[in-house]
């Protein structure tokens, strides 16, 4: 009986260390499957972008747990490119992107990078579109750097959350050692088992994308992605806790897109607080439509952005007549 005991421990290190070289074998397959586009270095950090098309620029900022591939799926990046220049990042540890260690990966910190992105290829004035998590970065973007942001489409953004015990117990894996260990041997296997769970949760009421599920699947199980996800919800209860969030100070043309039936909080009810807050907004709630409401309505999304992408030529033209007639001028 000590004997058992005794081979118990080294028999659950050998069974953790094999799943962990498994899951490890299986993220490097899925990452090197899903490599399209290309990398950049910014401020240290290795960031990949799909960048096609050409026209006013647009940084499309996908969700927690996401990559840039979503809005090629949902066929945002492919219609938005006929009027754009569009560039969609992985953002950093999701997809082919690094996720250094040490740094507060907070919305702020991901506004300046991926401003600081922009201007290493040129780019001095750009629209955003973020979905999700990628929402609150394109607000930091537009709130720190407005003067180069011409204007936001926000779809199904979590910008008031309330502490949450299921935002915390998400967060915990995220902690070192018990949270490492969890990341290579438990947690992957849990995500894939319960994979067409969380695409009911994501997608429904609206239909879901077979594509979008075979597509991510293996790329989200990775442990260098769960650990990005798991700070990212550390992030969103931290915020919950320590801030009450306003949005009065945006003055940069913006749409507000949100699905109706949004699983995951009430997204419809959030959406219409923002609008409420930033003067002259514009806001569109997708019926029959959950969390992804970009791939539930894609039409309704590229609308919002021609709608923004207008008024942003509009007050260009009326600052120009502005300063055509001013007293400087004349």
């Amino acid at each position: 009986m000590i004997a058992r005991r005794a081979k118990l421990p080294t028999l659950l290190a050998a069974a953790a260390l094999a799943l962990a070289t498994y899951n490890h074998a299986r993220a490097r397959k899925a990452l090197v499957q899903g490599s399209v586009g290309r990398t950049i270095r910014i401020s240290g950090v290795n960031l990949r972008v799909i960048d096609k098309g050409s026209g006013l620029p647009l940084l499309l900022l996908h969700g927690n747990g996401s990559v840039a591939e979503d809005f090629a799926i949902s066929g945002i990046l492919d219609q938005a490119s006929a009027k754009h220049r569009v560039l969609a990042f992985d953002r950093p540890g999701f997809g082919g992107s690094a996720r250094p260690r040490g740094v507060l990966w907070s919305a702020r910190r991901q506004a300046d990078l991926f401003h600081e992105a922009a201007l290493s290829l040129g780019i001095r004035r750009y629209l955003v579109l973020g979905h999700s998590w990628g929402a609150w970065i394109a607000l930091e973007m537009a709130r720190r750097h407005g003067r180069s942001v011409a204007g936001l489409v926000l779809v199904s953004g979590y910008y008031y959350p309330p502490p949450r015990l299921d935002l915390a117990i998400a967060a915990l894996p995220a902690l070192p050692l018990i949270g490492t260990a969890l990341r290579h041997t438990l947690l992957p296997l849990g995500v894939r088992l319960g994979w067409q769970s969380a695409m009911r949760t994501i997608f429904q009421p609206g239909p879901i994308s077979d594509v979008f599920s075979a597509a991510t699947r293996e790329i989200a199980s990775r442990p260098s992605q769960l650990r990005s996800v798991c700070e990212e919800t550390g992030l969103m209860l931290g915020a919950a806790l320590l801030r009450k969030p306003s949005y009065r100070d945006i003055d940069v043309p913006t749409g507000i897109v949100a699905g109706a039936g949004d699983r995951l909080f009430d997204a419809r009810h959030e959406a219409e607080r923002l609008h409420a807050e930033i003067s002259g907004s514009l806001i569109e709630i997708v019926p029959h439509s959950g969390h992804m409401a970009h791939h539930s309505d894609p039409r309704t999304v590229l609308r919002m952005l021609d709608r923004v992408a207008n008024l942003q030529a509009s007050s260009l033209q009326e600052g120009d007549r502005r300063d055509k007639f001013s007293p400087a001028a004349l």
